[in-house]
């Protein structure tokens, strides 16, 4: 890895933050010698915890049981970088997968899901006025991070492969000119989905990828890969991850269970260069301490019943499921709303991303009149970098409804279009008698 000065993606909030003492003492004592004795910590006693044990059973019949030392732990306080034996895991589990190169430049951090990780290393890096890349459209919960900062939120146009790298070269080099011209600071981070992204379903392919991190070498860019649909893809291969090239050590993977095993037990991690997961874990010790313990034990349990291969057995079977969901839905939207809309078949995930025709801005559309017929959308434009356009894209989820529900959705939907379509019709048509007469 080429020497990069981790110091100018902390900003001079984080650069000021300190471990807790507290905190690197329960850290030393964790993984300190059984025969130490310890007045320092404010831990409460096990004794008085009410928990005998827990019994998980899971649906392909088999049990564990979390019980006595398990149990303990799983109910007290550890360090903030994670449960241990689970940190063992999702480290072997990691190379396995990604294989990084400088595998000992790096650490990691147990998370609540990948938005904490997400908005940790946000915060860690921008600064208020400060500009960020993401592919347009983007996951939207980024917004939610860096409005109170002012963010620049640059978008990057896409194709049915992600971003355009020739697109990203002309932003930054915009941007530089900007800079030079005493207009502000080059941005220091691109956000990205590159598996199934939510919302528009595409995954960035291997070769654009190698690509789009040579630009960020050559910007001094820090790739934050969010990839929480990465074992959600219906391709025939698993895809290449950013993780898997960065030889400079430029790149923060968020990895999530959320939606392969449960969005309710909050279970994530942060991989990265060990300087700034360093700074990252201790924000995440001055706000939560660390995440569940509870949720990790549960996790490292199964690591351990089905093993590494297991887990990816059952993440393959969790894609299938979601494949039929999407061919369904867009079987739907060929009945219902061909020459209405125009889509493109998702690589993956959750959500199929569509274009109305003949509409330019289906914000009304959807959450006035569409509410009234008791269907809900998510209107394109909550996933622009710009927002306040008008956009004629919508975000639908074939995740949860019944089959029955979405297609009467895309049936209803239809209907729904085609009422706009003479709704504007009667508009214009009133415009023109308004010109006719003055």
């Amino acid at each position: 890895m080429s020497a990069i000065d981790y110091g100018y993606f902390i900003n001079a909030i984080s650069a000021r933050r300190r471990p807790a003492l507290t905190r690197e003492i329960t850290k030393r004592q964790y993984n300190g010698p059984k025969d130490q004795i310890s007045l320092a910590e404010g831990v409460p006693n096990e004794i008085t915890f009410p928990f005998e044990s827990i019994a998980v059973t899971l649906k392909d019949g088999s049990k564990f049981d979390i019980k006595g030392q398990e149990l303990a732990s799983a109910l007290q306080y550890i360090p903030t970088q994670g449960y241990p034996p689970l940190l063992k895991c999702v480290k072997e589990f990691t190379q396995k997968i990604h294989n990084p190169p400088g595998w000992d430049k790096y650490e990691m951090i147990i998370t609540n899901g990948s938005q904490d990780g997400m908005s940790r290393t946000l915060e860690m890096i921008l600064e208020e006025n400060d500009s960020m890349l993401v592919q347009n459209p983007y996951y939207a919960g980024t917004e939610a991070i860096v409005k109170p900062l002012n963010v620049n939120v640059i978008g990057i146009d896409q194709d049915e492969f992600g971003i355009i790298p020739q697109k990203l070269v002309d932003a930054l080099e915009n941007c530089k000119k900007y800079t030079e011209e005493g207009g502000g600071r080059m941005p220091k981070v691109m956000y990205l989905n590159p598996t199934a992204s939510n919302p528009s379903g595409r995954t960035i392919p291997t070769d654009r990828k190698r690509e789009i991190y040579q630009i960020c070498c050559k910007y001094n860019i820090i790739i934050l890969e969010d990839d929480a649909y990465y074992f959600l893809h219906f391709l025939d291969e698993q895809p290449v991850s950013f993780l898997s090239l960065d030889t400079e050590g430029r790149v923060i993977r968020l990895d999530s269970m959320s939606k392969v095993l449960s969005s309710g037990l909050r279970l994530g991690w942060l991989i990265g260069p060990k300087k700034l997961v360093e700074n990252i874990e201790i924000h995440i010790s001055s706000c939560i301490i660390h995440s569940s313990v509870l949720s990790q034990v549960i996790l490292e349990n199964l690591f351990r019943k089905w093993g590494i291969n297991g887990l990816l057995s059952y993440f393959e079977k969790v894609a299938a499921f979601y494949r039929v969901r999407r061919d369904f839905t867009i079987a739907c939207m060929e009945k219902h709303l061909k020459g209405l809309c125009e889509w493109e078949v998702p690589t993956g995930g959750m959500f199929i991303w569509f274009k109305v025709l003949g509409v330019s801005d289906v914000y009304d559309m959807l959450l006035t009149r569409g509410l009234k017929k008791h269907i809900t959308f998510i209107p394109g434009q909550n996933y622009m970098a710009d927002p306040a356009a008008a956009c004629n894209y919508i975000r639908a989820s074939y995740s949860k409804a019944t089959l029955k529900q979405i297609e009467k959705a895309m049936q209803t939907l239809a209907k729904l279009i085609r009422e706009e379509h003479l709704l504007l019709r009667r508009k214009l048509d009133s415009l023109e008698e308004d010109l006719i007469i003055t």
